[in-house]
């Protein structure tokens, strides 16, 4: 498969880049600064430099012709502020989703974030990234020409993967290691038949592909 990730240099994307890579896929990853290509060589994906925030979404499109599958990975930043993550956390969302459409990839995955809602109430900055996620999530929804998947992390960390996770519609909250976001996540764009699901993701018991098998068959 080719495969083009939106946030290529992000912690979870350049661990995505090496699982895909290492398991024979094609991955490019779109990333905002040119001295960032260097990391995503190292995980084995081509880096494209475009900055989502006001490419069009002709030149995206571009970028994703003849792509088997896009995921959406990119995000603002813990230490951005409001209006990225308008521009960001939503925008660059719609705009990745509406290249993907018009340029034919189908297969669409989404790192979303447990608690997203386009109605979350509050003016800090975690509730506007929280309804900024949770409008994103709606508008890919909205869209019949993607077959996308929804992924929703807990509480994210830097501990080793396990490889064992509890993925549902409903989990509750709960810790989950970058690894295991990563390995989810391959999973995912290989099983379009979790197709229209939203999923929860926090640590668990269950192996990774077991997990995606079983929600694939629901």
């Amino acid at each position: 498969m080719r495969i083009v990730i939106a946030g290529g240099h992000g912690q979870i994307a350049l661990r995505l880049e090496r699982l895909l890579a290492a398991r024979g896929d094609e991955v490019a990853g779109i990333i905002r600064k040119a001295e960032q290509a260097d990391d995503l060589r190292t995980a084995g994906a081509e880096p494209v430099v475009l900055d989502l925030e006001s490419a069009s979404v002709e030149e995206v499109a571009e970028r994703l012709e003849g792509a088997d599958a896009a995921v959406f990975a990119a995000g603002a930043g813990p230490g951005s502020g409001a209006a990225r993550k308008d521009t960001v956390d939503k925008a660059a969302a719609v705009l990745f989703a509406d290249a993907a459409v018009r340029a034919g990839v189908r297969r669409f995955v989404v790192v979303s974030s447990m608690g997203a809602d386009p109605h979350h109430e509050g003016d800090e900055i975690f509730d506007v990234y929280q309804r900024a996620k949770g409008e994103a999530d709606a508008y890919v929804r909205s869209l019949d020409g993607l077959d996308w998947t929804i992924l929703r992390p807990g509480a994210l960390t830097d501990d080793a993967g396990t490889g064992l996770v509890r993925l549902e519609a409903h989990t509750g909250r709960g810790p989950v290691p970058r690894d295991d976001v990563a390995a989810v996540l391959a999973e995912l764009v290989d099983t379009p038949a979790t197709n229209g699901l939203t999923l929860e993701l926090i640590s668990g018991s269950t192996p990774v592909s077991v997990a995606v098998k079983s929600v694939a068959g629901n």
